[in-house]
């Protein structure tokens, strides 16, 4: 059954938990501050986050999702105004917030991203740090230690360790800003800092625009020739889209399965599996049954005893206010640097890394 999410107040006595999976397994993480949350503004329309802001404490509002010298830093009052009890900003009229009514695809339904060469998002967004009002449970996910019992011992042991990241232009890192924001960098970061013993490599095996057929045909070269220690797969993005150009659920979830049985007979590498975001709903070639693939992601996962990172679920709670043009960098199916960040934080609450 998939796995449904409950959000939890930091202050109730609320277990939040998945179905059929008992609370004692669920590893949640409160979130009381949220850092580099992206947004795009159209107009003087508000635009709302995540979360509701704690009042009266300024939102630091700037131009790009790391501080750096060349970020704006944007000011309440003459560039964007506040409604703290809504939880929304909004664009003033002398803003220097670049205005999203002038994006391309805006206001487009139903769209054909190739007749729109240019579109994209990036120059659109600002990246919001502010404190919650409540501290939430964000993100939930299952420990998935017990699947990873060989790779923590291999990494408690120390030497050379292979990880081989392999998927779609989503895992490939497509319109990140840079390599070390993808996902999977900043978790394999995070592991050699917990495991400085372990003389962690991390190999980028992924191909834009691929299927889970695709990435079949490819698995031999990317995967298995590298003799990987750890393998993370994600598709599902490019399977989903309309029949002439997606894979069936059907043979999406064969697919996962030849994979990860064929990984298993030709290395001894453990495997971790993860659903993918949902793309926008405005794009004419998705399918828009993301869930599906989503499902059919955790099925295999928990058909062949693999681990599993439940990105889809985590993903929709966070979002359940936004827009999708404030996560997505193509306005398509590609996350921004903070929607790499929200993959990011579920892997780190598989039970490897320390929040």
């Amino acid at each position: 059954m998939k796995s449904k999410l409950v959000s939890v107040a930091f202050a109730g006595v609320v277990c939040a938990m998945m179905l059929a999976v008992s609370c004692t397994t669920v590893r949640t993480v409160v979130l009381k501050h949220e850092t580099g949350e992206s947004v795009v503004l159209a107009g003087a329309q508000p635009a709302a986050l995540a979360w509701l802001p704690v009042s009266g404490v300024p939102l630091r509002v700037r131009s790009t999702y790391l501080p750096s010298s060349n970020t704006v830093d944007y000011v309440e009052g003459r560039d964007f105004v506040v409604d703290y009890s809504n939880g929304t900003l909004a664009r003033t009229r002398q803003s220097r917030i670049p205005d999203f009514q002038t994006n391309m695809l805006y206001g487009q339904e139903d769209f054909d991203h190739s007749r729109f060469p240019g579109y994209g998002n990036e120059d659109f967004f600002v990246y919001v740090d502010y404190p919650l009002t409540t501290p939430v449970a964000w993100p939930v996910q299952s420990s998935q230690a017990e699947f990873l019992r060989n790779t923590q011992m291999k990494l408690k042991k120390g030497g050379p360790f292979k990880i081989v990241a392999f998927g779609d232009s989503i895992t490939a890192g497509s319109n990140v800003s840079g390599a070390e924001d993808v996902f999977w960098q900043r978790w394999a970061g995070d592991l050699e800092h917990r495991y400085p013993q372990a003389q962690i490599a991390v190999l980028n095996r992924a191909t834009g625009g691929d299927t889970s057929t695709q990435g079949l045909e490819r698995l031999q070269a990317k995967v298995l020739d590298e003799h990987p220690d750890l393998v993370l797969i994600g598709f599902g993005m490019n399977d989903h889209n309309v029949p002439k150009f997606g894979v069936p659920l059907e043979q999406f979830e064969r697919n996962l399965g030849v994979m990860v049985t064929r990984i298993r007979q030709e290395t001894s590498a453990e495997i971790i599996l993860y659903s993918a975001l949902p793309p926008n709903p405005k794009w004419k070639f998705g399918s828009h049954h993301m869930a599906d693939y989503a499902t059919a992601t955790e099925r295999v996962a928990r058909r062949f005893s693999c681990a599993y990172v439940d990105v889809f679920d985590n993903w929709q709670l966070l979002a359940k206010r936004k827009k999708p043009e404030d996560l997505l960098a193509n306005d398509i199916n590609h996350p921004n640097d903070f929607g790499h960040w929200i993959y990011y934080r579920v892997f780190c609450s598989i039970g490897l890394t320390q929040h």
